[in-house]
């Protein structure tokens, strides 16, 4: 006999009640190979990469994610979302059969995805806000998630015979320069280093709207926010720590993922889209 889902129960609904929240208008999912990326390392680490026997990075981490949304012309309701990635690249490097020395430097990547946003003419105000200017039409909320991408490959290769894009650094954010203590090194290199690096990322556009929905009750929280009252003094580290359940997900990530569904016409970040 084949297994039921049992129905919801909805005999402990209490009223209904009409909630503010963000409804997602299309999203995609993308797996992205970057070959090649160069990595923009401060002066103190060039200089060491300079006159290094050999290099391998050992991690990337993503730093800041910038994002523009723009209305796709002449097809209402679509918008392209230019998306700025900006990862900190740390990297080992031997000189003259030394110990490694660490380096470290920023690499960027850029890409473009083209996704329904629906239609909006309202304009929002808030009491949070003071005479700002707002423009003719409601644009939607633009959501990137990203995990930190996997290092594939690296490389030192001289700048000279560098094939990788030399396409001009975009303006960086004041918040991308706090993480690097020296002025990076944009140009005048004699070796550059290149990193392969492969990211997950899910891209969506939100928009504001409202909704009835049933409620069952109060959220009332029932923990409480400090365990280290207890008179006589507080619990030891272990104690708590004894109380903490085994992360089981994080060693098996794919133990409690939903069903996959059928792959649609979405290839990577780019829908296939009709104007009817």
């Amino acid at each position: 006999m084949p297994d039921q889902t049992p129905a919801c129960d909805l005999s402990g609904i209490r009223e209904a009640v009409c909630i503010h929240t963000k409804k997602v208008t299309d999203a995609c999912r993308d797996k992205d190979c970057v070959e090649d990326l160069r990595v923009y390392l401060t002066r103190d680490c060039q200089g060491i990469l300079d006159r290094c026997a050999n290099a391998r990075a050992r991690c990337v981490e993503l730093i800041h994610t910038d994002i523009q949304v723009e209305s796709v012309p002449y097809n209402n309701g679509f918008y392209t979302l230019d998306i700025t990635f900006y990862y900190r690249v740390v990297a080992d490097v031997t000189v003259n059969n030394n110990r490694p020395v660490t380096v470290y430097g920023l690499a960027v990547f850029s890409k473009r995805a083209l996704l329904f946003g629906g239609e909006g003419s309202a304009k929002v105000f808030t009491d949070t806000d003071c005479c700002k200017r707002r423009s003719g039409c409601s644009m939607p909320h633009a959501v990137v998630e990203v995990v930190d991408p996997m290092v594939l490959s690296s490389n030192v290769v001289e700048s000279c015979n560098c094939c990788s894009c030399c396409c001009e650094l975009p303006e960086l954010p004041e918040c991308v320069l706090q993480w690097f203590d020296d002025e990076l090194v944009l140009s005048g290199e004699c070796r550059r280093l290149l990193v392969t690096i492969g990211q997950f990322s899910i891209v969506r556009l939100e928009r504001d709207t409202q909704l009835l929905i049933p409620a069952f009750d109060y959220c009332i929280p029932t923990k409480v926010c400090s365990e280290t009252g207890n008179v006589g003094g507080a619990e030891s580290p272990c104690d708590i720590f004894s109380r903490i359940e085994f992360p089981v997900d994080a060693f098996y990530p794919g133990r409690n993922e939903p069903c996959i569904q059928p792959e649609d016409s979405c290839t990577g970040c780019y829908r296939t889209t009709s104007n009817n």
